[in-house]
């Protein structure tokens, strides 16, 4: 794991794409645009007979550069730092400042693949790569890039923040804690449980020892250290999703009532009496009110 500092100041832990895994990517881009280039070449070689040999020239001169600086270029602007070799490896190129690959970037990188790439057989980009503890090769130091890994091992969630150290872990200062010993303490709590419980205990001091000397204030007397790690831990993924978070733009303020006119109020009205019913006629003897009859 590494570090990308954001342009607001955020911390991001990242895993940087190692030369081995680099090397295999560029060998499948390499592949790619020698394919290209041949494909290129048999086109090139059926205007031989229609145009003559200075136009033919400029063509495949044109041609070549094209496709060795334009192809990765324009690919890589495109797919926002990735090629075919890295979308099969799963890499992708991103700013220094954990931003997308932009085009000036991958103008700089194309160009810098032309000289130690292609002219000089890779051999710088592979030195490069070895002396640098980001694994930048020429091209990615004059562009300001860095390539990292997209398939890096899935993190669990962070650890629950410990509700008696809630008050103490909101003062802390956690700016000289760096990514690897956070990383350290996460792994060592995920794992804590599988661990000989003697053994734990001895890591569990060893490892808050390395933690609690980077930050300030120191946690309370008598704190267990596994609560102590935990606490830090949670109080850092908390900040740094504040940091992520996006700000919430404010509303536009309620505007004045306006003047008028009003539309009137719904009038309503008292029932007036209801008058009695109409009586009914009574029948005359003898004669049937209707409904059923039994048959005579």
């Amino acid at each position: 794991m590494s570090e990308v500092v954001t342009g607001d100041a955020v911390v991001l832990d990242v895993q940087i794409a190692q030369l081995p895994v680099r090397a295999l990517s560029a060998l499948i881009d390499i592949t790619v645009i020698f394919l290209l280039y041949i494909v290129g070449l048999m086109l090139w070689a059926a205007t031989l007979t229609q145009f003559d040999g200075a136009l033919s020239g400029a063509i495949l001169i044109i041609f070549t550069v094209l496709v060795m600086v334009g192809y990765p270029m324009a690919f890589e602007t495109a797919t926002r730092g990735r090629s075919v070799g890295k979308i099969i490896m799963g890499l992708r190129v991103v700013s220094d400042d954990g931003g997308p690959e932009r085009f000036r970037q991958a103008l700089f990188r194309a160009l810098a693949s032309v000289v130690e790439i292609w002219m000089l057989a890779g051999s710088p980009a592979v030195i490069c790569s070895i002396f640098s503890s980001k694994a930048k090769r020429v091209g990615d130091i004059f562009a300001g890039t860095v390539v990292v890994s997209e398939r890096g091992p899935r993190l669990g969630p962070p650890p629950a923040m410990p509700p008696s150290l809630a008050w103490w872990a909101a003062s802390l200062q956690l700016s000289n804690l760096d990514a690897g010993q956070a990383e350290v303490a996460r792994q060592f709590l995920s794992r804590a449980y599988q661990l000989d419980p003697q053994l734990r205990m001895q890591m569990s001091y060893r490892i808050a020892g390395d933690v609690v000397s980077r930050i300030a204030p120191p946690p309370p007397p008598g704190t267990p250290p596994e609560l102590v790690l935990a606490a830090v831990l949670a109080e850092r993924h908390r900040r740094e999703l504040a940091r992520l978070r996006p700000a919430m733009p404010p509303g536009p303020p309620p505007g004045p009532w306006a003047a008028g006119p009003w539309p009137p109020a719904p009038q309503f009205h008292a029932p007036g009496p209801v008058a009695p019913p109409a009586p009914m006629p009574q029948p005359a003897p003898g004669q049937q009110t209707g409904g059923f009859s039994p048959p005579g």
